[in-house]
């Protein structure tokens, strides 16, 4: 008996999607721009466009609002968004099969990597595998480019949920206000998250995980700013436009002229991950580097937190 003939009309994207729709696709996303995105991909703007609109044609939603200036997902694009990561990352981990032993170790994170012990670990590793070179890569997403292949394991802060990736937590970092440096909350040995709600606040949308859920119900701040890194956020705050909340990982590795950390013992702690794709290595030595960060950052100390940046 002969197997009946698929019927394209009922699983059209099936025949239609390919692998550069993906990829454009995941461009758009991280760089929440048309024009950012074709320049990483390095094809036109109006390429990038009709690629998009292929897609979502295929799979018969839309994925991007562009009612906006920037661009941002739908909810289906944002369920879409990990599935495509998962299998650009699955793809690519098939590509280097054969080459990820003459391949540079790449461990990435969104911001503050290991905190205080980031010049550790790297010191630590050039010193005991001087023939694997290991490169630390701030990548701004969510989960610093392991959910789409561009790094082997990642340090992550706050709750992943990302399909595909598994986590450990490491250990927990407590909160501090980053406050600007002539303010007169700089001056204080101490705040509590009721002093900052009066204040705008800068949210990391990309990569951070902060949001005005942090506060309680009926006492959230009711002014904020979006920011899409670590660099923009310590500017909006060095600027008095805006106050923020992080860890002390980001006070240890970003210190800047304009900004105090402040404790704010009030908040609860965040949580440091590593995380790595699931299933087989994506690279001979990752085991042994999953390894020395449990070692150099000494493990959990037993305080959970969520949020972050």
């Amino acid at each position: 008996m002969t197997s009946p003939t698929p019927d394209p009309a009922r699983h059209p994207h099936r025949h239609t999607v390919e692998l550069r729709h993906l990829r454009c696709f995941l461009a758009v996303a991280e760089e929440g721009s048309v024009t950012r995105a074709a320049a990483r991909l390095r094809i036109t703007q109006p390429a990038v466009s009709r690629t998009l609109s292929a897609l979502e044609e295929a799979l018969g939603s839309q994925l991007v609002d562009r009612s906006t200036h920037h661009l941002r997902l739908t909810p289906a694009g944002r369920a879409f968004r990990d599935k495509a990561a998962v299998a650009v990352a699955a793809f690519e981990d098939a590509l280097d099969a054969g080459r990820s032993a003459h391949r540079p170790l790449r461990l990435g994170h969104a911001w503050s990597a290991a905190g205080p012990y980031t010049t550790p670990l790297l010191r630590r590793w050039r010193e005991t595998h001087p023939d694997v070179p290991l490169e630390l890569l701030r990548i701004d997403d969510r989960t610093a480019g392991l959910a789409r292949g561009a790094v082997d394991a990642a340090l992550l802060r706050g709750h992943v949920d990302t399909p595909g990736l598994v986590t450990e937590l490491l250990r927990t970092e407590a909160r501090v206000a980053a406050v600007p440096a002539d303010s007169p909350s700089a001056a204080r040995a101490r705040l509590d998250l009721a002093d900052l709600t009066d204040h705008t606040i800068a949210l990391n949308t990309v990569s951070g995980t902060t949001t005005t859920d942090l506060w309680p119900v009926g006492a959230r701040p009711t002014a904020t700013i979006t920011v899409a890194n670590t660099d923009d956020w310590l500017a909006a705050i060095a600027a008095s436009r805006a106050v923020g909340v992080t860890t002390t990982a980001t006070a240890d590795l970003h210190p800047h002229p304009g900004v105090v950390y402040v404790p704010l013992p009030d908040a609860p702690h965040v949580p440091v991950l590593l995380a790595r794709r699931d299933g087989p290595p994506s690279h001979p030595a990752l085991e042994v580097l999953c390894d020395l960060v449990r070692e150099v950052t000494g493990g959990d100390d037993g305080r959970g937190g969520r949020g972050g940046l």
